[in-house]
């Protein structure tokens, strides 16, 4: 052991918003998110987020390093992805840090990607634990093996905001959960999870991601709808938490009102029992 205090050092967006904007990745996680898990790692000394604006883009990876690393860390060790490419236009990587860290002081520890038991990739030959490899599960909507490389349901958070009451009319109220365009939503369909609200308190939901094919054939806006199980409460301009736990079913377009609500009280009975809640009373 070295006895060093351990930071962590991160942007407070990700730079393809500037860099490549329009094909920047979906978000797993937003700054505050970022932020509360690393804090719960125990792990953390310090956190240092950096704005990353226009400055920041074109900055030569060597100022980075002197700035940053050197004068505001007095780092001594720096632990970084094998594959690590920073500053601008990438210039900065494993041996340019290595060979400055000889001049500056410092170590560096290039540490490959972690692979499946038998030394392979994942299917697909994406690393099996990487973030685009958990946007490719989400995108296929397997929130479950999504959670198996987080360590944790995926989360999103929104406000509750005033829908159509389309939901409240069939019996299955609903909070619309307005989510950042740039939040990594998983594909659509309906799924079992959880709802934390203004409360704290994390309450089973049944949960619903897509454009609402029985009432709109094409066009319908993409939303994220929560039905609260064994709950009646005012949720509106509310800020929550939604946690995905396991996929029921893809978006279905039904041919009645009276067939959608049969299914849905299928997936409420589904959602209870992936949750191991138990029956309501008769």
């Amino acid at each position: 052991m070295r006895g060093l205090e351990s930071a962590v050092v991160t942007f407070d967006r990700h730079p393809a918003e500037l860099v490549r904007p329009g094909s920047e990745p979906k978000q797993l996680t937003t700054l505050e998110q970022k932020l509360e898990l690393l804090d719960a790692t125990g792990l953390v000394d310090t956190c240092l987020v950096i704005t990353f604006d226009e400055t920041r883009r074109h900055e030569p990876a060597e100022d980075f390093v002197r700035e940053i690393l050197v004068a505001a860390l007095h780092t001594r060790l720096v632990v970084v992805g094998a594959d690590f490419h920073f500053g601008h236009r990438r210039s900065g990587n494993v041996p340019f840090l290595e060979t400055l860290g000889t001049e500056l002081g410092f170590e560096v520890l290039g540490l490959g990607l972690v692979s499946t038991p038998d030394g392979g990739q994942a299917a697909g030959g994406l690393p099996p634990y990487s973030s685009t490899r958990v946007r490719a599960v989400l995108a296929e909507g397997d929130v479950a093996e999504a959670a198996q490389m987080l360590g944790r349901r995926h989360e999103v958070i929104g406000t509750v905001e005033h829908g159509d009451g389309r939901g409240a009319e069939m019996g299955f109220p609903t909070a619309n959960v307005a989510v950042p365009k740039s939040t990594c939503l998983p594909a659509d369909g309906v799924y079992a999870g959880t709802f934390v609200g203004a409360d704290g308190v994390e309450r089973a939901a049944a949960l619903s991601v897509g454009r609402r094919p029985t009432f709109y054939e094409e066009g319908g806006l993409r939303l994220l709808e929560a039905h609260l199980i064994d709950y009646d409460g005012d949720l509106y301009g509310q800020r929550a938490r939604v946690r995905f736990a396991e996929r029921l079913r893809g978006q279905e377009r039904f041919d009645s009102v009276d067939d959608l609500v049969e299914r849905m009280r299928g997936d409420v009975v589904a959602t209870r029992s992936v949750l191991g809640l138990p029956a309501p009373p008769a």
